[in-house]
C-alpha cells in the first residue's frame, strides 16, 4: 500500500486556529459557518459550531473543511440567536473528533462551550493538578483546561469564574465562550494571537480576523485589546480588564504568513500592504543584478510586489499554484522530478528562460522545499536563481499557538545563510533583517513577539515547562 505523501506543507509553519462568535442574530449559526469560512486559512484539520436557542446548546462539528461538514441540514440542526465556532490545526493536544471545537459542557452553572486559539504553556502541570483534585478530561487539547478551571472555580459568578480560570494559565489565548446568557470574548495580556470586534445590524460578532467580517458585509468596530475581556449579550457590549497589565507581545507572524492579505489585525492596515512593505525594505536591503521578481504563490505575492517596485525589477508569475490540492495517496516513480512540490507548483519556462531571477517567498523553514522550487526553475530555464525571503532567519520554535519544527529542524538554527544557499543551490540568498521588518510593521517594535526570529521569548518559562517544552535538556 502506497504511503501518504505530504505536501509542501511539511516545510512551512502550519496555521494555527480561528475563533468566532455572534450574539443576536436569528441565523447565527448560518452567520458563524460564512465567518468560519472566511477563516478558513487559519485551520483545515476540522471545524465545530454550538449555537444556542435560549433553552439549551446545539452541537454540529467534524473532520474537514468548513463547507464539507456544514450541510444545510447540519446548519438546520443549529437554532437560536447566538453561537460560536472554531476552525482547527492542531498546535496542542493532537488530531481526533474528541479533540474538535468547540467544547461544550454543562455544569452547575448551566451550558458552557469554549473556542480557543492559542497555545497554554502550563497547561500540562494544570492537568495534573485538576486530575489530583478529581477532574476527568474528555480530550487531550489545552482548551479543556480552562473548562475545568472554571468549573473548579469558587468565585459566585460565572463571568468572575471565568476571569478567575484565564488569570490562572500562562500563554497565548484568543478565547470565544458562550454561556446561556451571552458570548463572552478575551484575549492574553501579551495579545499574542488577534481578535477583534465587529456588529452585523443589531448583532455582535467577534472573529480572528476581519475578513470574516467583510463576507457578512458587517461593520469592523474595533480590535479587541491586550488584556481586554468583553461580553456580548442583551446589554450591547460590555469591556473589562480584569488581567494585570503587562507588554503587548503580538506575533509578527501573522503579517508575515497566517492573516489573510485583506484582513486587518492588530489594530493595523490591511496585512497585504504590510507584507509589501516588507518586499520594498528587502528591495533596499539585499537588491541584485535581475531580469524578472517572481513570487511564490500565494503568500509571497505582496512581498514580491514589494520588491519590485523597489527594486525595479519587473513583476511576473513564473511559479504557478494548483489551488486544488489536497493530498495525494499515489507514489509515483522517483523519476518524476520534484514531485511532492510540482503537485502544488510549477514552473512557466516562457516567462524563465535565459532570465535572471529574484524568487521572494514570506519564509524559509527546513530548506527543503527552497532547493526543489530552485531546482525547477533551473530546470525551467532560469540562467540564475536569487532568494529572497521577506522575514529574517527562523532560529526557534513558537511556544504560542504555531505548529512548528523543533529547533533541530530549523535550518537557520544551526546554519549560516550561506550555509543555506549552498544548500538551496541559490546563486545568492538573502532573508528581511529584524531591524527592517520591524521598520516596516506599524507601531513599536516592542509591542511584537519576535521569538521565532530571535529566541526571545515574552513569557518566561519555569525549568519544568522548559522540559516539557525541550527548551533544556536534563543532564545525563
Amino acid at each position: 500500500m502506497a504511503k501518504e505523501l505530504p505536501l509542501i506543507a511539511s516545510d512551512q509553519f502550519h496555521d494555527e486556529c480561528a475563533v468566532f462568535g455572534i450574539y443576536g442574530h436569528k441565523e447565527a449559526a448560518n452567520l458563524a459557518y460564512l465567518g468560519l469560512y472566511a477563516l478558513q486559512h487559519r485551520g483545515q484539520e476540522a471545524s465545530g459550531i454550538v449555537s444556542n436557542d435560549g433553552e439549551q446548546f446545539y452541537v454540529e462539528k467534524g473532520q474537514g473543511h468548513v463547507a464539507d461538514i456544514f450541510s444545510q441540514q447540519a446548519l438546520a440542526r443549529l437554532p437560536g440567536a447566538m453561537a460560536i465556532g472554531h476552525n482547527r490545526y492542531s498546535t496542542a493536544g493532537g488530531a481526533g473528533l474528541k479533540n474538535v471545537q468547540p467544547l461544550s459542557v454543562n455544569f452547575a452553572f448551566g451550558n458552557l462551550a469554549v473556542a480557543h486559539n492559542g497555545n497554554l504553556i502550563n497547561a500540562t502541570m494544570l492537568r495534573s493538578e485538576l486530575e489530583a483534585y478529581g477532574a476527568i478530561f474528555q480530550s487531550t487539547s489545552d482548551t479543556e483546561v480552562i473548562i475545568h478551571l472554571i468549573a473548579h472555580s469558587r468565585a459566585d459568578t460565572l463571568l468572575d469564574r471565568v476571569i478567575d480560570s484565564l488569570t490562572q494559565v500562562r500563554g497565548a489565548f484568543s478565547v470565544v465562550l458562550m454561556t446561556d446568557q451571552g458570548v463572552i470574548a478575551a484575549r492574553d495580556p501579551h495579545g499574542f494571537r488577534p481578535l477583534c470586534l465587529g456588529r452585523f445590524r443589531d448583532a455582535w460578532i467577534v472573529a480572528s480576523e476581519s475578513c470574516a467580517f467583510d463576507l457578512l458585509d458587517a461593520e469592523y468596530v474595533r480590535e479587541i485589546e491586550p488584556g481586554e475581556l468583553v461580553v456580548l449579550d442583551h446589554r450591547g457590549v460590555t469591556s473589562y480588564k480584569p488581567f494585570p497589565p503587562t507588554q503587548p507581545a503580538m506575533c509578527v507572524f501573522e503579517y508575515v504568513y497566517f492573516a489573510r492579505p485583506d484582513s486587518r489585525i492588530f489594530g493595523g492596515s490591511a496585512v497585504y500592504s504590510i507584507r509589501k512593505a516588507f518586499g520594498r525594505q528587502l528591495a533596499q536591503e539585499s537588491a541584485v543584478d535581475a531580469d524578472i521578481v517572481i513570487p511564490v504563490p500565494d503568500s509571497g505575492v505582496p512581498a514580491a510586489l514589494g520588491y519590485s517596485e523597489g527594486s525595479g525589477v519587473p513583476f511576473e508569475s513564473g511559479l504557478i499554484r494548483n489551488h486544488y490540492v489536497g493530498r495525494t495517496f499515489i507514489e509515483p516513480e522517483q523519476s518524476i522530478r520534484h514531485f511532492g512540490v510540482k503537485v502544488k507548483l510549477n514552473a512557466v519556462p516562457e516567462v524563465l528562460a535565459g532570465k535572471r531571477v529574484v524568487v521572494v517567498d514570506d519564509s524559509l523553514v527546513r530548506g527543503t522545499t527552497s532547493r526543489k522550487i530552485v531546482k525547477m526553475l533551473r530546470h525551467a530555464g532560469a540562467k540564475e536563481v536569487h532568494m529572497r525571503i521577506s522575514s529574517p532567519p527562523i532560529v526557534s520554535p513558537c511556544f504560542y499557538g504555531i505548529d512548528t519544527p523543533t529547533k533541530k529542524e530549523l535550518i537557520a538554527s544551526s546554519h549560516t545563510t550561506d550555509e543555506i544557499r549552498k544548500y538551496i543551490t541559490a546563486d545568492s540568498l538573502a532573508y528581511l533583517s529584524l531591524d527592517g521588518m520591524v521598520k516596516a510593521a506599524p507601531g513599536t517594535p516592542s509591542q511584537y513577539c519576535n521569538a521565532c526570529f530571535t529566541e526571545r521569548y515574552p513569557i518566561s518559562f519555569t525549568r519544568a515547562e522548559e522540559l516539557q517544552l525541550g527548551l533544556f535538556e536534563p543532564p545525563g
